[in-house]
């Protein structure tokens, strides 16, 4: 059967990022496909004729009416990596072209980062670091809770990643706790979850960390009530977008409670202000949003977008795909 023609739509710096030799090499036995990429801001002038199958990534370009009517006889579009938001069009939607997205590769390392922070949090790592080099002396006196052993644990978004962390959560021993509104309890208890409020998960756990998406109706979501309640000694964790907390709320409380931890991976805006007190409070430990995929973690989403091709070249459902209707809760 003749391979269908497909392109790699792409700047080179993100190409060379996601699809390693292994992924080209796959990608080349399902679709006949030039083995560089195009970007449109340097070559503008493309034939697109003929392309029936993008795969692209990073640095996409807005598949909008102009694009897409350099684009017609496109049947699929193969993104790998996270949010689409960027890339899609009222035009798309009409077109019915199937769209994949590989957030979910992209979101396992932000998992890994996420369940590996808990469990430092949980030990009080960060404060026994920022002492030890603070006093050069070898204490050991903050009290851990028994460290992970009993300890509650709360999700904020019970999305893809949500998800994934409550899962490597299961290992430990511990409680989970997740706010999700438009979760059931049934699956709620399938993640190993037990259903609360968002004001329960901020009063009552020893570590808080928030997945939900920057929404109209997120934005600014986790306030200043919110990390008053929480316990002594208590970790907020963010890898999701810094614009859903109320930043300044945030600061202010920090400020006041050195026994509570931020670890913020993402802030609004990034980098925070020159004279942000982010960068000077004891209890705050930023890094600069390296919880998602980097170096050869980026080759995962470059392998799901060839899983899904396959897939979809089978005619099988593909696993991972985005419409107009899920747009908001996937990616």
């Amino acid at each position: 059967m003749k391979k269908p023609k497909a392109i790699y739509l792409i700047e080179a710096e993100s190409f060379n990022k996601i699809y390693g030799a292994d992924e080209r090499d796959a990608i080349a036995k399902l679709a006949n496909i030039h083995p560089d990429p195009v970007d449109l801001a340097h070559c503008p002038d493309v034939d697109l004729s003929d392309v029936e199958i993008v795969f692209s990534g990073w640095g996409a370009p807005k598949f909008d009416k102009v694009l897409l009517d350099r684009l017609p006889k496109l049947r699929a579009i193969f993104y790998a990596a996270g949010t689409v938001k960027n890339i899609v069009s009222e035009e798309l939607w009409s077109r019915k072209i199937l769209l994949t997205s590989s957030y979910v590769a992209n979101g396992r390392p932000v998992a890994e980062y996420t369940f590996a922070q808990i469990i430092l949090s949980l030990k009080r790592t960060w404060q026994y670091v920022f002492r030890l080099k603070e006093n050069k002396a070898w204490e050991r006196d903050l009290d851990v809770s028994g460290c992970y052993y009993g300890a509650k644990v709360g999700i904020v978004s019970l999305g893809a990643i949500g998800r994934m962390v409550c899962e490597r959560l299961k290992t430990l021993d511990l409680e989970a706790y997740a706010y999700d509104p438009f979760v059931s309890d049934e699956d709620m208890l399938q993640v190993g979850a037990h259903k609360a409020a968002l004001d329960e998960l901020f009063a009552t756990c020893d570590v808080v960390s928030l997945h939900a998406p920057l929404l109209e109706n997120t934005s600014g979501m986790i306030g200043l009530s919110h990390f008053q309640s929480m316990k002594f000694g208590a970790t907020f964790i963010n890898t999701s977008r810094g614009a859903v907390v109320d930043e300044p709320a945030m600061i202010e409380v920090l400020t006041a409670r050195p026994d509570l931890t931020a670890i913020l991976d993402v802030v609004e805006p990034e980098p925070p202000v020159a004279d942000s007190p982010l960068y000077s409070l004891p209890n705050v430990f930023l890094t600069p949003h390296i919880a998602g995929s980097m170096g050869n973690e980026c080759r995962r989403m470059g392998r799901l977008a060839m899983e899904e091709c396959r897939r979809f070249l089978k005619g099988e459902a593909v696993l991972h795909a985005i419409t107009k209707e899920n747009i908001h809760k996937l990616a």
